[in-house]
């Protein structure tokens, strides 16, 4: 097997950290709703899909905490919050289309999810 170039390293290495990045989440929900229940059935099935092992999702009832939605001033539900790693992201509203949500937490999209999204076009 031929030796890897510098560049080449340091690609890998950059993309071995990548796979090791934990990320720490926040989803502000109001109550027990229909819309509450599907915005984290939904993030989680996208971080068991896409950060299985590498993610702290906490899920956080702005009834129940106020102040935690004052302190990160919510100011609409559902909202995700992606305190890490770097930057710092929201994502407010529906959870459901993936993409976006993806897009959200700076996580590339599967080649086939792209196709398929090409093909519904």
């Amino acid at each position: 097997m031929p030796k890897p170039v510098p560049s080449t390293r340091a690609f890998q290495s950059a993309a071995d950290a990548e796979q090791s990045e934990k990320y720490e989440l926040r989803l502000y929900v109001a109550g027990s709703t229909p819309g509450s229940t599907s915005a984290v059935e939904a993030l989680k099935a996208i971080c068991e899909e896409h950060l299985q092992g590498r993610y702290k999702l906490t899920v956080i009832d702005v009834y129940q905490q106020p102040v935690l939605a004052r302190d990160e001033q919510i100011i609409a539900v559902p909202t995700l919050v992606k305190h890490l790693p770097l930057p710092m992201r929201r994502i407010l509203g529906d959870l459901s289309n993936k993409q976006r949500v993806l897009l959200g937490l700076d996580l590339k999209p599967e080649r086939h999810e792209k196709k398929r999204s090409r093909k519904k076009r």
